[in-house]
């Protein structure tokens, strides 16, 4: 296949990942993003082995390390007496055992290292402020009809291919599949804080996970190990079409009135939180076709119960680059949306089971305790193998 040009819609953690893997696979890529900057919302995300590795693969190694943090293992808590349920090791096991690192680390700080190696690629083309209002297919290629200035220009981009990295609200996804979003009647409430103000007993570098009825909390260190990010997970009667608002903290701290002293001092600290109604989709049916491609969230949502929106959206990358080395475009994303089929399925459907157990009821949740404590920390992360296992080739 001769060098392609290569339109990619969405310039998040995938779509950024997508520009550097396709660029190295020798194609021209044109990035386009409808904000005109980039900012700090999204807090904390979790880069398990089988996403570390592929950005390691594309020369960002080092700059990870560096921005990055290793937490040695997930220890889980029950929500309301603060009992240590379980865990999973991580650190230098998984890394020995999957052959990559298990990161977390600032949203912003990804994006950052992200932006930086784009800038420095002269095959990519960043379009900072452009919206997609129109899109048109042919035998020979596409196009897109770009809008900018609020709307006072327009212009037309040519393109051999196109890539929707457009996250769940996908408006390239309409032209492959419309399914509805549904909401899940829960909602996620972000924070960042100083690690200084955590409760002493939760300043280490462990990921922490309670579990409760209904509602979880995850806590780990981000940004050098200088601020903890925290996410809440609780019921939510009215969901928002909103992305990121503004909640009030006296409402997430009334949802945990009755947790361990440790969790309530903890999610006392922050003054602002944001708020993401959690919202769900079908996956497009099918992801590719003709000359449309879709990644991430775009493609498949996924819930966040397994940490793997990022990690899907930068696999989905690495595939999508490694499989438009030869034949024709058509055939190449037919192959792409085959072989990513199975793999999402199976991450969405083990997310959503997590989902259940995290927020299980009193019978449910003794034998998931039961399991946690029989299994250990190192069968707990032997759990996961054939997630943080897999390899861009297929393998785990």
């Amino acid at each position: 296949m001769t060098n392609l040009h290569v339109a990619i819609v969405g310039a998040g953690i995938g779509g950024l990942t997508a520009a550097l893997a396709l660029e190295a696979a020798g194609h021209r890529v044109s990035l386009i993003e409808r904000r005109t900057g980039f900012s700090e919302v999204g807090a904390g995300l979790q880069l398990s082995p089988n996403a570390s590795r592929v950005l390691i693969g594309l020369g960002l190694g080092n700059a990870l390390r560096r921005a990055a943090t290793e937490p040695p293992s997930v220890t889980v808590r029950a929500l309301g007496t603060a009992r240590v349920i379980g865990g999973v090791k991580l650190g230098a096991a998984a890394r020995e055992r999957f052959g990559a690192p298990y990161y977390v680390i600032h949203r912003a700080d990804l994006q950052t290292l992200l932006l930086d190696a784009v800038r420095a690629r002269a095959g990519i083309r960043l379009l900072m402020g452009r919206d997609v209002v129109a899109l048109a297919e042919g035998q020979d290629g596409a196009s897109l009809t770009l809008e900018s200035g609020q709307g006072t220009k327009t212009e037309e981009l040519p393109a051999d291919l196109m890539v929707g990295a457009d996250g769940v609200r996908s408006r390239l996804r309409q032209h492959l599949d419309a399914q509805p979003l549904r909401s899940l009647g829960q909602a996620a409430w972000r924070a960042i804080l100083p690690r200084e103000a955590a409760p002493p007993e939760l300043q280490g570098d462990e990921t922490g996970l309670w579990l409760g009825r209904g509602r979880h909390v995850v806590h780990y260190p981000i940004s050098g190990g200088t601020q903890i990010n925290v996410v809440a997970v609780v019921p939510e009667k009215l969901g928002s079409e909103g992305w990121g608002q503004l909640g009030e903290p006296a409402i997430v701290r009334a949802q945990f009135r009755d947790a361990a002293p440790a969790l309530t001092a903890l999610l006392g600290v922050p003054d602002s939180w944001l708020v993401w109604s959690l919202v769900d989709r079908r996956p497009a049916r099918p992801m590719a076709r003709g000359r449309i491609a879709l990644i991430g969230d775009a493609a498949h949502p996924v819930l966040p119960f397994l940490a793997q929106g990022a990690a899907l959206a930068i696999e989905d990358a690495a595939v999508l680059a490694q499989g438009l080395r030869g034949g024709d475009i058509a055939a190449c994303l037919d192959a792409y949306a085959a072989s990513r089929s199975a793999r999402s399925r199976r991450v969405r459907n083990a997310a959503r089971a997590n989902g259940r157990t995290y927020h299980a009821g009193a019978i449910m949740g003794f034998a998931r305790n039961l399991v946690m404590r029989r299994l250990g920390p190192s069968g707990m992360s032997e759990r996961y193998a054939w997630l943080y296992g897999w390899t861009p080739d297929g393998t785990a």
